[in-house]
């Protein structure tokens, strides 16, 4: 495990970071878990308004707004795919937002970012193959960006957290 990844339980809105990852929808209107949190925190009208500037983004892909009200400099928004069973193509999407957001954090010059867990909640992609593919996905750019010096995955609660830490043990 590269000792730059860390699992943490919590609330991600709280961290110091450069950016916090939300998981959002393809219009970046917010909505419900994470994203509604976010919005919530950050500051729902100013994060609506730049997000509304932006447009919306694609399955897959990264974009990014002011961090707000947050203590994190940045949102870095990426909307993970919709779990169909598997063979629509969920893993190659999926695997795409961890490294979008790395490229565009890498870009930004941010050194420290956290992810939620991408596409586990109302998206329904099993946790368990959702995290394999974050942990390696983080990995393999951390390999590539050394200029990061912390990276969390930040979990709603503590089975969440054993996932991710078996995931990382895994990988060593």
């Amino acid at each position: 495990m590269d000792d730059r990844i860390q699992v943490w339980v919590g609330d991600i809105t709280t961290l110091k970071v450069d950016a916090i990852v939300n998981a959002a929808n393809t219009q970046l209107a917010g909505g419900g878990g994470v994203d509604g949190a976010i919005h919530r925190a950050a500051g729902a009208e100013e994060l609506q308004a730049a997000c509304r500037k932006i447009g919306g983004c694609a399955t897959g892909h990264a974009v990014m707004t002011p961090g707000f009200r947050l203590p994190a400099k940045a949102i870095i928004h990426t909307v993970g795919p919709v779990w169909q069973g598997g063979d629509q193509g969920e893993p190659g999407k999926l695997r795409s937002c961890y490294s979008e957001v790395m490229t565009l954090a890498v870009r930004e010059g941010f050194r420290s970012i956290a992810f939620p867990a991408i596409s586990c909640g109302v998206y329904g992609y099993p946790k368990e193959q959702a995290v394999a593919i974050a942990v390696d996905e983080v990995e393999r750019c951390l390999e590539t960006y050394l200029m990061f010096k912390r990276v969390i995955f930040v979990c709603f609660d503590q089975p969440m957290a054993e996932l991710y830490r078996a995931a990382l043990a895994q990988a060593t």
